[in-house]
C-alpha cells in the first residue's frame, strides 16, 4: 500500500487495480503512442508510392517494433524529461525520444517519418481506444466470474423460499435461487450490449481531410491506407471526422459498463437488506473487526464497499460520456484531460466488482429464519384464494380477501377455516389448503434455468 498516494487506487485499493495499471498508467499511455506511431511507420515503409522509406529490412522492423514492445519505465522517465524541459508537449516529446532511439539504433533515415503528416490527435484517439479496450477486456473478466459466482448460488438455492418484500411489505414467496438469477439474467443482457461494440478511430490529419498527407503524396490513396492501418489495430475507420474522432462508440462503452455496475449496485443494495433482515448471513472470518467499539458485529462492508466505488466509477463514466462526443467547431483541449480518466473509471468500477465477489463468498443463508419469516406470514396466500375465486366468478372476490388480511397477520388456522367455507369446487378448495407460504412460489425454481442458459 503506498501511503503517501492522493488516489485509492494508488493506495489503499492498489493491489485490486494491478491489471489495470500498464494499461491506464501514463507509461502505459506512452507505449500505445509508440506502437500506434511505429506502426504507422511501417504502413508507410509498405506503401510502393513512397519510395523514400521503402527497403525497409525486417531486422529494421523487428527494430522498431522492439521500440514499444520493450519500453521501460527508464523510457517513459527520458520522454517525461524531454516533455518538461523541452516540448511542453507529450507527444512531440515522444517523437523526441524517438528520434534519439532512431539515430543510435543506425535508423536516422527515418527520423522525418517519424509522425509525417500527422496531428497529435491521429495518434491519442487510438492509442486512448486500444487502453480503453483492453482495459475493457479486464472489466468484463470480472463482471463473467461475478456472474459465475451468482449463477453457483442461484442453483444452490434454486428451491429454498423466500418471503418476497414490494414496497418493503411482505409479498408472493419466491425463492432465494431466482432472485439470485434475476442479477445473472440482468448482466448477461448488458454484456451482450458491450462486447459487441465495434470501436472507430480517426487517422487524417489536422481537420480530418488527409491535407498535409495528399499534398506529399498526391497519388497514395490516403483513406483505404488509413482504413488498412486503424483496422489493423483491430478497429474501423471514421472516415468523417473534425480534428478529433467523436468518442461515440467510447461513449457507447462508458454508457454499457455504468449499467452493469448499476446492476451490481442493485445487488449490493438487495444482499444489504437481505442481511439487515436476518434471512442472509456472513461467515466470520478469523481476526477480522466488525467494530472498533461493538465487538459482536460482523457487517456487509464488501457490499458497502462496491456500492460506493460504483458510485464513484459510475460519475465518472456519465461525465466521459456526455463530454467526449461534444468539441468546440474542429478542436479545443477539453477532451484530453477528461480521457486521461477513463482508467480511473474502470479502476473504481474493478474494485468494486471484486467486492461484490468477496461479499458473495462470504453470504450464508440462514434457512430456519427463512422459515420462520414465512410460517408468521399466511397473509401472503391471500393472492391465490382471491385468484381462485375469481375464477369461479364469485362476487368481491378480492374485498371478501382484503378484509380478512390486509395490515394484519393471518395464522393457518384463519385462513383455512375461511378457505373451507368457500363455495367453490373441491379440487380447488383442496389444492388451496394444501399450500403454505413455503410451497407458493409458482415456477421460480425452473426460471433459473432461463439465467444459467443465456
Amino acid at each position: 500500500m503506498i501511503t503517501a498516494a492522493i488516489s485509492p487506487l494508488e493506495g489503499r485499493y492498489a493491489r485490486e487495480v494491478a491489471e489495470l495499471v500498464p494499461l491506464f498508467s501514463e507509461q502505459g499511455l506512452m507505449r500505445y503512442r509508440l506502437r500506434v506511431e511505429v506502426e504507422y511507420l511501417l504502413a508507410l515503409a509498405r506503401e510502393p508510392k513512397i519510395r523514400e522509406v521503402r527497403s525497409l529490412s525486417s531486422a529494421a522492423a523487428a527494430k522498431l517494433r522492439r521500440m514499444y514492445q520493450a519500453f521501460s519505465a527508464q523510457d517513459a522517465r527520458r520522454v517525461s524529461q524531454i516533455e518538461r524541459e523541452v516540448t511542453d508537449h507529450d507527444v512531440k516529446a515522444l517523437e523526441y525520444f524517438v528520434q534519439e532511439k532512431l539515430k543510435r539504433a543506425g535508423l536516422a533515415r527515418l527520423v522525418p517519418f517519424y509522425h509525417f503528416a500527422l496531428t497529435s490527435e491521429d495518434v491519442n484517439n487510438i492509442a486512448y481506444t486500444l487502453m480503453l479496450r483492453d482495459g475493457l477486456g479486464v472489466y468484463v473478466h470480472e463482471v463473467q466470474k461475478v456472474i459465475q459466482d451468482l449463477s453457483a448460488l442461484a442453483k444452490r438455492f434454486a428451491r429454498l423460499p423466500l418471503l418476497a418484500m414490494t414496497h418493503g411489505q411482505p409479498a408472493t414467496p419466491t425463492t432465494v435461487g431466482k432472485e439470485l438469477a434475476v442479477f445473472v439474467w440482468r448482466l448477461k443482457q448488458q454484456l451482450a450490449t458491450l462486447t459487441p461494440i465495434c470501436f472507430q478511430a480517426k487517422f487524417s490529419g489536422a481537420t480530418g481531410n488527409w491535407s498535409a498527407s495528399l499534398a506529399a503524396y498526391p497519388n497514395v490513396n490516403w483513406p483505404r491506407f488509413a482504413a488498412r492501418l486503424v483496422e489493423s489495430f483491430g478497429l474501423e475507420l471514421a472516415p468523417l471526422t473534425t480534428q478529433i474522432e467523436p468518442h461515440d462508440t467510447a461513449a457507447q462503452a462508458y454508457q454499457a459498463v455504468a449499467r452493469l455496475n448499476t446492476i451490481v449496485k442493485d445487488l449490493d443494495v438487495d444482499m444489504w437488506l437481505y442481511i439487515s433482515r436476518g434471512v442472509f448471513g456472513l461467515r466470520r472470518k478469523t481476526g477480522e473487526v466488525g467494530s472498533s467499539t461493538m465487538p459482536h458485529k460482523v457487517n456487509p462492508l464488501k457490499f458497502e464497499k462496491s456500492e460506493g466505488n460504483i458510485g464513484l466509477a459510475n460519475s465518472l463514466l456519465a461525465h466521459l460520456a456526455d463530454k467526449l462526443p461534444t468539441s468546440r467547431l474542429q478542436r479545443d483541449l477539453s477532451d484530453s484531460t477528461v480521457i486521461r480518466n477513463q482508467g480511473v473509471a474502470l479502476g473504481y468500477s474493478l474494485v468494486a466488482l471484486k467486492a461484490a465477489r468477496a461479499g458473495l463468498s462470504r453470504l450464508e443463508v440462514a434457512r430456519e429464519v427463512c422459515r420462520a419469516e414465512l410460517e408468521s406470514h399466511w397473509e401472503v396466500l391471500g393472492e391465490p384464494v382471491q385468484t381462485v375465486l375469481r375464477k369461479h366468478g364469485v362476487e368481491g372476490a378480492y374485498e371478501q380477501l382484503k378484509a380478512l388480511t390486509r395490515g394484519q397477520r393471518i395464522t393457518r388456522a384463519a385462513l383455512h377455516e375461511f378457505i373451507r367455507g368457500l363455495k367453490i369446487p373441491a379440487v380447488d378448495k383442496q389444492r388451496l389448503l394444501r399450500l403454505t407460504p413455503q410451497t407458493y412460489v409458482g415456477l421460480a425454481p425452473e426460471l433459473i434455468r432461463i439465467a444459467i442458459r443465456a
